[in-house]
């Protein structure tokens, strides 16, 4: 073999194995303090697709999971609020039987009467009270959306004030209402439902550019986002602009659609029906409207037949509302099951992006050890192969 200085090809060998195994033993050591076996698309492209791919489904199957979970919770909220109603239906009923006996008299049955008449109040409270993140949930009407009003996207107060409605948000509000604007004066902003009416100070407050400035009457649960006009200039919120207008919603929906699954379709969602608890002449229900009446008739004359009438008119009412809660009772089943499936898809998508993405830590630590053995070996050898050159200054040497 030739004894050549200027291209030391040993050397040259042993720089390649050592800066591989440096590659290996830095992988090796990534893999380990991260715990995953692919961090970057260099160490499995294909693999980090899939990953990627069973990483948003399980986040998804997740949120599905709370979304279920948050659906539990609105039906039993319904349903706390039907069990109070049937059971001041129950005394409703408990009063009509001693009504209907004549070992009372005219001035007993008036008194029972009354009791009647504040439970029939209470009952319909709780209707409109019983509410899920600001939605009512027993009065037919669960969502809320905007159906037309003067005040509306896009409605501005002209040159003067350079401010603009942007949004216009009745989420919290009701369905079927129509909510007018009033200048109170002195810079103050009145919004009426027609019974409920909140007023607001808004002579300080002014439309900005690129982000919205609110105002939020909530205790109606309406809120109007307003910013700039076109012309760039400061944008004023005016009472006086916004003086007579209206915002008027739609009629409520009395469903619910729970996302549940990963996909936007049928099979993916849970549809629960919210029916109106309101015992009044309007309802749908028939049982609630008729006993409505039936209510109506004995307060206006308290005879034991028209207290007996009462008898059949609750117990129909009763049904209609055990109906309901059957139906909830239902639809939270399905829930739960729908849970226990999701969390098993979840557990076993997880168990297959582990098997994908995560470091085997006896693998790893094993190519570590044995990679900072050929490290040490190649350190030496590269010594070795350095100094061999070194022979080439004996001969010179014999040439003296």
């Amino acid at each position: 073999m030739p004894m050549m200085i200027n291209t030391n090809v040993a050397s040259l060998t042993a720089q390649r194995n050592l800066n591989s195994t440096q590659g290996a033993v830095s992988t090796a050591m990534q893999r380990l303090s991260s715990g995953l076996r692919i961090n970057g698309a260099k160490d499995d492209a294909a693999g980090l697709a899939i990953s990627q791919r069973m990483s948003a489904q399980v986040k998804s199957i997740n949120q599905g999971i709370r979304n279920a979970n948050d659906g539990i919770s609105m039906i039993q909220t319904a349903e706390g609020g039907l069990d109070q109603i049937q059971t001041m239906m129950q005394r409703m009923r408990e009063l009509a039987v001693q009504a209907s006996s004549d070992t009372v008299g005219a001035t007993e049955r008036g008194y029972a009467n009354t009791e009647i008449q504040q439970l029939l109040t209470e009952v319909n409270n709780i209707a409109t009270r019983t509410k899920f993140n600001g939605n009512s949930l027993l009065t037919g009407a669960l969502s809320t959306s905007q159906s037309g009003g003067t005040a509306a996207v896009g409605t501005n107060f002209g040159a003067a004030n350079h401010a603009t409605i942007t949004a216009v948000d009745v989420s919290g509000g009701k369905a079927g209402t129509t909510y007018t604007f009033n200048d109170a004066g002195a810079g103050k902003l009145e919004l009426s439902d027609g019974t409920l009416t909140q007023m607001i100070d808004i002579s300080a407050v002014a439309a900005t550019a690129n982000q919205g400035t609110a105002v939020n009457f909530d205790k109606l649960g309406v809120q109007l986002t307003f910013t700039q006009d076109a012309t760039g200039q400061t944008g004023t919120v005016s009472a006086t602009g916004l003086d007579g207008l209206t915002v008027i919603t739609a009629a409520g929906s009395a469903s619910a659609t729970l996302q549940v699954g990963v996909d936007y379709q049928a099979t993916s969602q849970v549809t629960v029906a919210f029916s109106d608890a309101r015992v009044q002449t309007t309802n749908s229900n028939g049982a609630l409207s008729q006993l409505r009446t039936d209510l109506n008739t004995f307060n206006g004359s308290q005879s034991a037949a028209n207290a007996g009438a009462l008898f059949g008119s609750i117990d129909n009412a009763l049904n209609a509302i055990s109906t309901q809660r059957a139906t909830y009772g239902a639809a939270q089943n399905r829930l739960t099951n729908a849970v226990a499936n999701l969390q098993v898809t979840s557990e076993n998508l997880s168990a297959a992006k582990s098997q994908i993405t995560d470091a085997d830590f006896a693998a790893e630590t094993a190519a570590l050890t044995r990679g900072q053995i050929l490290q040490q070996a190649g350190q030496a050898m590269l010594a070795q192969a350095n100094s061999s050159p070194n022979q080439v200054l004996s001969l010179l040497r014999n040439l003296g």
